[in-house]
């Protein structure tokens, strides 16, 4: 049945209008939502009948006083099975979930939070440099309640949100206590609700995943694969073909990163096998272009082409409910981006910096990271086609974003592209580019 109740809060704002509100209510409570006019109109249409949790929050923020129901939605455990949260009003209980997930960010992310997002010192700073000592965590309880799962949780999105924003370097060594806290969690602690549990080892399993990422995007490389086998190992102990699914693509990632293109097409397909038994085309279209990175980086042209067909079919098929929560990163701007380092890797400069300018194009600022790594592509891609003065360009606006996000794979990336542009630096254009970055490096250094 449609969302006429949803359809009314609408008013008579456009479908792209209103998903632009919801995006700008997402940052102002620190959530992350990649919602756009499809959405809304899924939403509308009664496609999504109960919102995830990060889109709930949003939703009863923008919205005050109404609940799920008044909003149009079906209870949660009408449509997925499991019981639904307390948002509204708060207990002595959420009171008490909101002190531990405090601690729990205390002990690894919050304090580069505050400086991240302007609560405290900025990025960079000697204050984030220098935080205070770590706030001790509750002792491990016997039994796992909602207070520790939510805690997990919220740590999976805090990470998410601050590395989007900001770039993995500053956050990697501050994300590790949370990790073995979620797992001290899992050795320790039992609960007799299956729920309960599931979602302990899926949250578990994220942060394990989120961490990883940090330290794939830090140049950390062997740490991300020992986080990745420890996200998959979780995701087989747990029976959760979701989150295997995701462990392999990041794992597809960073074969393909570490030069094992091989490697990153049996993950990828490892990965698709898994996906198979979550209702999401978008997931699938994902591994499918991890898949075509690696057959790229093995120079097999054909077999790039094929999975690249093959992964726009899944990504056409629109959004589903069961899409998972991270992929919320995934959208045309990353599918051309991918794309982009596709041709990238068999040589086609010119066709990549085609995918490489609409993936920045097509970019929601609020991705400040990937709009530096598309940028960056960009930059690369023009400057071996033979367009140097507009590759310095694209890099200056790369070092623009450098002084906001901190990612030692964009920085390489930039590294390569001035090498690539020594033989122009007499260029007008290209010059000031090169002095600008060499002066960048040796600051950072």
């Amino acid at each position: 049945m449609p969302n006429n109740d949803f359809r009314r809060l609408r008013g008579s704002r456009s479908p792209a209008e209103f998903a632009a509100a919801v995006r700008r209510a997402a940052r102002e409570i620190g959530e992350q939502v990649a919602c756009d006019a499809r959405y809304i109109g899924r939403v509308e249409a009664g496609e999504i009948r109960c919102p995830n949790y990060a889109y709930e929050r949003v939703f009863l923020y923008m919205f005050p006083g109404l609940t799920l129901a008044d909003l149009g939605f079906s209870a949660r455990e009408t449509v997925r099975g499991r019981g639904a949260r307390t948002t509204t009003t708060p207990s002595h209980s959420d009171e008490e979930s909101d002190v531990l997930r405090r601690a729990f960010m205390t002990s690894g992310t919050a304090t580069m939070a505050a400086a991240s997002l302007g609560l405290g010192t900025a990025p960079g700073a000697s204050a984030a440099a220098h935080p205070p000592a770590p706030a001790a965590l509750p002792g491990t309880p016997r039994r796992v309640g909602e207070a520790e799962v939510s805690a997990v949780e919220d740590a999976v999105r805090q990470i998410r949100l601050l590395d989007d924003r900001h770039g993995a370097d500053g956050l990697y060594k501050r994300a590790a206590q949370p990790l073995r806290t979620a797992y001290a969690l899992l050795d320790a602690s039992t609960t007799s609700r299956r729920a309960m549990a599931d979602r302990l080892h899926t949250g578990a399993g994220e942060l394990a995943l989120s961490v990883g990422w940090l330290a794939h995007d830090s140049g950390r490389f062997d740490d991300a694969r020992s986080h990745y086998a420890e996200a998959l190992a979780t995701a087989r102990v747990a029976g959760d073909p979701a989150l295997e699914a995701h462990a392999f693509s990041n794992s597809a990632f960073l074969a393909r990163d570490t030069g094992r293109p091989r490697e990153a097409v049996r993950a990828a397909q490892a990965g698709q096998r898994a996906a198979q038994h979550v209702a999401s085309p978008r997931l699938l279209s994902l591994l499918t272009l991890r898949e075509a990175g690696g057959w790229a980086g093995l120079g097999d042209r054909a077999g790039c082409e094929q999975a690249l067909v093959r992964a726009k079919f899944q990504f056409e098929r629109g959004t589903a409910d069961a899409d998972p929560e991270w992929m919320s990163f995934f959208g045309e701007a990353e599918l051309e981006g991918l794309e982009a380092q596709c041709w990238s890797a068999l040589g086609d400069w010119a066709r990549a910096a085609r995918h490489a300018r609409r993936a920045a194009a097509l970019q929601d600022p609020h991705f400040t990271r990937n709009l530096a790594l598309y940028s960056a592509e960009l930059a690369d891609d023009l400057a071996r086609a033979g367009a140097p003065d507009e590759a310095a360009a694209v890099g200056q606006g790369v070092l623009d974003l450098l002084e906001e996000v901190q990612s030692a794979r964009v920085r390489t990336m930039l590294s390569e592209t001035t090498r690539v542009l020594l033989p122009h630096r007499r260029s007008p254009s290209v010059a000031p580019f090169l002095t600008r970055h060499a002066n960048t490096s040796r600051s950072s250094a």
